[in-house]
């Protein structure tokens, strides 16, 4: 989990974006660990169509 925080952290002082309180920062963690992981399904699935069509 605090690895998760950390990169958390590392996100909002990289793009400028007040921190959020301890109460949501579990929360504003766990939604990026989502966006990143929904980024990646997706550049996944994009290059494994490429790949199948080429």
């Amino acid at each position: 989990m605090r690895l998760l925080e950390a990169l958390a952290g590392a996100f909002f002082r990289t793009f400028g974006i007040t921190e959020p309180t301890e109460q949501t920062r579990q929360r504003a963690a766990w939604f990026i660990l989502g966006m990143f992981t929904l980024i990646l399904l997706a550049f996944f699935i994009g290059g494994a169509i490429l790949f199948h069509m080429l």
